[in-house]
């Protein structure tokens, strides 16, 4: 008979098996130990990083803590507090509920846990690679502390698939931003290699979103309330106006749980849909509230995806509450009807950036013949803007011919959209901005090519304030800035000095121009090759030096832009892809009028 090939595998390879499926890097291990002290009453939670928390991790507690018996338990594998009945595992009102954090960190590191409940002295426990040591007595105060050294030490193979120390404190410091979120009435701090990376006081929600979003999401934030059966949604939502190159300013909060659900994250794709550009991203903090039994999450290893009783309510509550909102924001009242509905469309203001957050730009109100319509002076003319490619001095713009393929300018709609006649009567129609932002990009990356974008300092050094993390992200990649024309240097822990900007731009505002590179910086990631990653900067400063949506014309400068449009490869369509040009011949026409 032969022998049996199936084993059982020795416990301690088991559970270093199972524990990458609950800490797969530092920032998981941040999560879990974190959850754990919310859960236990914690009112200030305290996080220090050393090596990106590779070499350590100390989170310490205010909470309830533990005695000797309960922190003997702690350790073990299933051992948990939080499901004193089998059917509450359908019912789950706690962050943790699997007794698995503690045992999978201890299986693949060196743990120390020290506890002290309200009724006793402190004690402590260690477990290194899985071997549990006994419980002794310790010096602590009420709570918990625990201290995680040497990750994956026991699992060096885990360990080199890890990112740089920087990248992995960042995740671990996005982990702890998520759960404050979420936790308003809680304070947080961490520290990374000594420095303070996250700092916040016990506040109110309000409060607390503005701190992590930053005042330029408050001054653009959308009230959201909706309610239907047991479902209650609330939160802040960012106008449509006010979008980040990045999903990361997108906190969703299911019961006090900080989320990633992918289908709660395209409910929200679909309401702002219509309302933005492509490739760009809202920024929102919403809070949904229902029943424990109506939402399933024991179906993720990080418990970061959710699994609703009725989706399609959570899903149609959440597109119309910000549909609502966003409709509301727009600068005129919900119709009749439009909360179930589709959002109206914002005709004539695509906007790409955030140069014009600050304001919400008028645009003129298309003809629509009614009895009391009056004809209305225009206002004045704004100052003629450089083109991009006419020099920015006061020299005249480039000799025009008369007429070429895209026609002569006839006037403009909303102030946005070039009119135009072809030489073959075709009706045409250019966007400004994406046409002005395609033009600007292949002028940039032309000087790129031919050894830097020129620089134009500032006469006056601008200082941006910015999160640490942004800082550290745009002074690692300072060179390669200075090489768009970007010069910029340290200013202190949460600021960067700007000496100079791409002359082609003009005399663009150096802070929003900052804050879309840094969160381009950290999409891209550190993997992409140094073109890809100068092509995309190039293409978001394009967008920041590019005319509006909204601003006037003079006939010369439609003229000019045109031309200019005929002679630029790829003008037919913006950075993003958009198109920048469409026509409307004589079939078209007629079609459309009902003649053939």
């Amino acid at each position: 008979m032969a022998a049996a090939r199936i084993r059982l595998l020795p416990e301690t390879t088991a559970n270093r098996i199972a524990a990458g499926e609950v800490v797969e890097r530092p920032a998981a291990a941040v999560k879990e130990l974190v959850e754990n002290a919310l859960d236990a009453g914690a009112r200030r939670v305290s996080v220090c990083l050393e090596e990106g928390g590779i070499g350590r991790i100390l989170v310490e507690d205010d909470g309830g803590g533990m005695g000797p018996e309960d922190l003997a338990l702690a350790v073990q594998r299933h051992a948990t507090s939080k499901l004193p009945e089998e059917g509450m595992l359908f019912r789950i009102a706690t962050l943790g509920f699997r007794g698995e954090a503690l045992p999978s960190i201890g299986a693949v590191s060196r743990l120390t846990l020290t506890s002290r409940n309200g009724s006793g002295g402190a004690f402590a426990i260690a477990v290194e690679g899985g071997r549990t040591s006994a419980v002794t007595p310790a010096a602590g105060a009420p709570g918990t502390r625990v201290e995680v050294r040497d990750l994956f030490f026991a699992t060096p193979a885990r360990r080199a698939f890890l990112k740089s120390p920087r990248s992995e404190a960042e995740a671990a410091v996005e982990a702890v931003e998520r759960l404050a979120m979420a936790w308003p009435e809680v304070g947080f701090r961490v520290e990374v290699d000594g420095r303070t990376a996250l700092s916040l006081a016990p506040q109110p929600r309000e409060a607390r979103i503005a701190a992590l979003l930053g005042p330029d999401f408050a001054t653009a934030a959308l009230p959201v309330e909706a309610a239907r059966g047991g479902l209650v949604l609330s939160g802040l939502a960012a106008a449509a106006t006010h979008h980040r190159a990045t999903g990361a300013a997108q906190h969703l909060v299911v019961n006090r749980r900080p989320v990633r659900d992918p289908q709660l994250k395209t409910a929200l794709r679909v309401a702002y849909r219509d309302l933005i550009p492509r490739g760009r991203h809202p920024a929102a903090a919403l809070f949904l509230d229902l029943p424990p039994e109506a939402v399933d999450v024991n179906v993720h290893p990080m418990k970061t995806e959710l699994r609703f009783r009725d989706s399609e309510g959570v899903r149609g509550l959440l597109i119309s509450a910000l549909r609502r909102a966003l409709a509301v924001g727009a600068g005129g009242a919900v119709p009749e009807g439009l909360a179930q509905g589709a959002a109206p469309g914002l005709a004539g203001e695509e906007r790409g950036g955030f140069a014009e957050m600050q304001a919400p730009v008028a645009a003129t109100p298309s003809w629509r013949p009614s009895p009391g319509w009056r004809p209305q002076a225009a206002p004045p003319a704004a100052p003629a803007l450089p083109l991009g490619f006419a020099p920015p001095a006061p020299a005249p713009l480039p000799e025009m011919r008369a007429e070429g393929p895209l026609g002569r300018p006839i006037g403009q709609v909303l102030d946005t959209y070039i009119l135009a006649e072809a030489p073959d009567g075709t009706l045409v129609l250019v966007d400004q901005h994406a046409a002005h932002e395609r033009l600007t990009h292949e002028a940039l990356h032309a000087q790129l090519v031919a050894g830097g974008v020129r620089a134009q300092p500032l006469l006056l050094p601008a200082v941006v304030e910015l999160p640490a993390a942004d800082v550290a992200r745009l002074l690692d990649r300072a060179a390669d800035l200075a090489r768009l024309g970007l010069e910029i240097e340290g200013f202190g822990p949460g600021a960067v000095l700007v000496r100079a900007t791409p002359a082609l731009l003009g005399a663009p505002e150096p802070a929003p121009i900052l804050r879309d590179l840094a969160a381009e910086l950290a999409e891209m990631g550190e993997s992409l090759a140094l073109a890809d990653r100068l092509d995309a900067a190039v293409a978001r400063l394009a967008c920041h030096g590019s005319i509006r949506a909204g601003r006037r014309m003079k006939p010369e400068e439609m003229a000019a832009l045109l031309r200019q449009m005929e002679a630029t490869p790829r003008a037919a369509t913006c950075s993003h892809g958009r198109p920048t040009v469409l026509k409307l011949g004589k079939a078209e026409l007629e079609r459309l009028f009902g003649r053939r």
